[in-house]
């Protein structure tokens, strides 16, 4: 196969001879059959049910779920959406609170799409990404994005939620605009996009270089753009935005000649070039600045489809355009998408469940595919990567990630993972080895993303994530090295207040803000390396970190009977209002939320707090108590999405809570608790997710006790009983085995458990161990009206 040069620019014919780097990946853009590995997806997913078709990546998409609707597979490199606005992070020198909507760059109520970029965060509270926005366009040639009071200014374009498809693998609209139909679909590392042009005639493709979300002014650090041929463009990112040095490659390959393109002109940026020895504006050889928007022009025929393929690399162009030809070397739009749901259907059947109603069997498989939607793959096929220190290495025996949001994620989704992806999450873990060995630090991850690491929210979390896996037997890694890394990490003096909480058992508020919530956090992480310790046969470091996790007592104020915040004399804090989450020592929650965070000790916890009896009546408070209006901003506030009277289901410091009564005499309170928060934090619809999904910790929550048990504490084995959600469901483990969890008379009434039963044996207690679940078996549920104040 040869291709044919531009007739207008002869020196791509002379390209095509001396860059052997082009002429040796022509292999890309032919039609290839399958591969063996993509014949090895389909005779695996044979059998298997149909489970996407239950899956609606639409909910969480309106308000403050922050999910995105595109084209991706599971844990994928590539997030290949729809955005539907590219905010500013400023407005006239002041951060612009609009910002916040548009985490993952779609918001449901919008009514225009600006185009269509490739990587996003899920459901996180934070923004960043969109990368390499594409935009198909008709009639006069437009580059600037326009405003959504004003669409006509700008390329973007109307559409209607009737025009719109979005399931896993697969996503669809209608640029009404141009009467465009886009499709769009994704292997792990490439985006595939299909536009159907309605008319005859040229046609233009954008590539927005400068769009991205979290857009500050200066957020675009350099870009460049090669093109190498009449179908292949290269080039790469570089900005500074969450994350300050974050860089991604790309290789765009169209499946027709470009018949001519050209740049939007910034009179008062720099152009790079040839030095502008050459057009600065239309068919030069490569460009490179800080701000480049390009535009291709095609012939089009009427109804004709125009294919793009677009590959990411963390390493280099050439390692974009390989993970191109390894994943999909061919232009068959369709077999990417059946491919994409295969690979999700894999990934769904690991559970099947039954349930009363439709909607419930919506709302648990979507629960799954936001759960795997991250960490994502951060290597091309080769195993390269960026790694924290800058440099690019090689995953030697395992699959690298990134997107790290740990605060939430190792509360239930990284518990999730040892249950159902217990392979991937051994390699997470080698990943934050290979964090902690390249950091300059010697600590762990705390929240990292594309080779940075942005130190978002408190604790140390990554050693929670390591230490489940190593007390839950699922350490496919050197155990010793992590422990060593854990306790270094605990041990670095100068991180966040850890220096005062090591040296006085607590950190104080007039030294350091969030004290409270971070004297918490840390004593949990501490047990969590003592445990491991344990484990490992490692009584020193067991016995260290024990003595530190009982940390939490030092904050404890037996007069008010509230977690408060304390001060470097000694004394606590005057000025206290239990209610209050400003100034009061804690983040994203308040006195009565945190005054609950002893997951590792609630036996303590509660003795401390006055007894089985007080605390039970406590716990009832906290679910019915209603908060006064002056404790938000006004009564539309966002921070009142996902709260249940003065639980805060929203911010997950709060998501064992209702476990706690386990720990009473009143186990039973449990059960309508968690009913009601699955019935009224998670439903159908754009605007079903009762906050921020946190990259599936939210999910992952929602999945566990729709299945009838909880890791309370991880780093333990033990998992706390509720109230199943479920009619059925059959766990299908990767060793092989089935656990499979039964609800007799199930019903939205029958809420209340009358007696549980593993493998036929009535349970005393309301636990079970992560070794019962591994091993397979059945746990069954006899549901009733009423509670049983018996039970357990």
């Amino acid at each position: 196969m040869t291709l044919k040069p531009l007739k207008i620019k002869p020196f791509f014919l002379r390209k095509l001879i001396y860059t052997g780097f082009c002429i040796s990946l022509f292999p890309l853009f032919t039609n290839c059959e399958k591969s063996i590995a993509r014949e090895e997806i389909v005779s695996e997913t044979e059998n298997l049910k149909d489970l996407a078709q239950y899956v609606d990546p639409m909910i969480g998409t309106a308000k403050m779920g922050h999910t995105y609707p595109g084209a991706t597979v599971p844990f994928g490199s590539v997030q290949l959406s729809p955005d539907t606005d590219t905010i500013p992070y400023a407005v006239n020198g002041s951060y612009n609170p609009d910002v916040y909507k548009y985490c993952a760059g779609y918001q449901y109520d919008d009514e225009t799409i600006v185009g269509f970029s490739h990587t996003h965060f899920s459901g996180t509270g934070h923004s960043d990404l969109g990368d390499f926005l594409i935009m198909p366009t008709t009639g006069d040639l437009k580059l600037n994005p326009g405003t959504e009071s004003d669409p006509d200014s700008g390329y973007r374009s109307r559409f209607s939620h009737e025009n719109e498809t979005a399931e896993p693998g697969y996503y669809s609209v209608l640029l009404e605009d141009y009467n465009i139909k886009a499709e769009m679909t994704a292997s792990s590392r490439v985006g595939m996009h299909q536009y159907t042009f309605p008319e005859a005639g040229t046609s233009h493709v954008i590539l927005d270089l400068v769009a991205g979300i979290y857009n500050y002014d200066d957020k675009n650090v350099w870009t460049f753009v090669r093109v190498e041929n009449d179908t292949l463009i290269t080039g790469y990112r570089q900005t500074n935005g969450w994350a300050r040095t974050r860089k991604v490659y790309f290789a765009l390959s169209f499946s027709k000649p470009i018949q001519n393109y050209g740049r939007e002109r910034y009179d008062q940026q720099p152009y790079g070039g040839f030095w502008r020895k050459f057009n600065q504006s239309e068919n030069f050889p490569e460009i490179a600045g800080e701000k480049i928007k390009m535009y291709f022009d095609f012939d089009m025929k009427e109804n004709e489809k125009l294919n793009i393929k677009l590959a990411i690399s963390p390493v280099s162009a050439r390692g974009a355009l390989q993970n191109m030809k390894d994943e999909i070397p061919h232009w068959n739009f369709e077999q990417v998408k059946n491919e994409a749901r295969q690979v999700w259907n894999k990934e769904l059947n690991k559970v099947i469940v039954e349930t009363e109603k439709p909607e419930d069997m919506v709302n648990f498989y979507t629960a799954m595919y936001h759960a795997f939607l991250g960490p994502t793959e951060y290597m091309d096929t080769d195993g390269k990567y960026r790694g924290i220190d800058m440099e690019i290495h090689q995953a030697d025996g395992f699959t690298n990630y990134t997107s790290f949001s740990l605060w939430d994620t190792y509360r239930a989704l990284h518990p999730l993972f040892n249950v159902l992806q217990p392979e991937r999450n051994a390699d997470m873990v080698e990943a934050m080895m290979a964090h902690y060995d390249q950091s300059v630090h010697s600590m762990l991850p705390v929240w990292s993303h594309y080779a940075n690491e942005n130190w978002c929210m408190i604790g140390y979390h990554s050693v929670s994530v390591i230490a489940d896996a190593i007390v839950k037997g699922n350490a496919d890694f050197d155990q010793e090295r992590a422990l060593d890394a854990m306790v270094q990490t605990a041990k670095t003096g100068y991180y966040d207040g850890l220096e005062y909480y090591m040296d006085m058992g607590y950190v104080p508020e007039d030294r350091n803000g969030a004290s409270v919530s971070k004297t918490l956090e840390y004593a949990y992480d501490d047990w969590a390396i003592a445990q491991a310790a344990k484990k490992l046969g490692k009584q020193d470091i067991y016995e260290e970190f024990m003595k530190r996790s009982e940390n939490y007592k030092n904050v404890f104020d037996k007069k008010s009977g509230f977690m408060r915040p304390k001060l470097s004399d000694g004394s606590f804090k005057k000025e206290f209002d239990a209610l209050d989450t400003h100034g009061q020592g804690f983040i994203e929650g308040n006195a009565w939320n945190y005054s609950l965070y002893v997951p590792h000790a609630p036996a303590e916890m509660i003795e401390m707090m006055g007894g089985k009896e007080r605390f039970s009546h406590h716990l009832d408070s906290l679910f019915t108590m209603d908060l006064p209006d002056k404790y938000f901003a006004n009564t539309e506030d966002i921070s009142r999405e996902g709260i249940i009277g003065n639980y805060v289901h929203g911010n997950e410091p709060s998501h064992h809570v209702a476990y706690l009564y386990n720990w009473t005499d009143t186990p039973w309170k449990s059960q309508d608790k968690i009913r009601m928060v699955l019935k009224d934090q998670y439903q159908t619809g754009a605007d079903g997710l009762g906050g921020n999904d946190d990259f599936g910790q939210m999910s992952a929550w929602y999945i566990f006790s729709s299945l009838g048990f909880y890791p309370v504490a991880p780093g333990s084995e033990e998992y706390a009983l509720g109230s199943p959600a479920v009619n059925e469901a059959s766990i299908n483990l990767t060793n092989g085995n089935t656990f499979k969890v039964v609800a007799v008379n199930q019903s939205d009434n029958n809420v209340f458990v009358e007696k549980v039963e593993l493998n036929g044996k009535i349970l005393i207690t309301p636990f079970i161990n992560h070794s019962e679940v591994m091993n397979g078996g059945e746990l069954k549920f006899y549901m009733t009206e009423t509670p049983n104040r018996e039970l357990y």
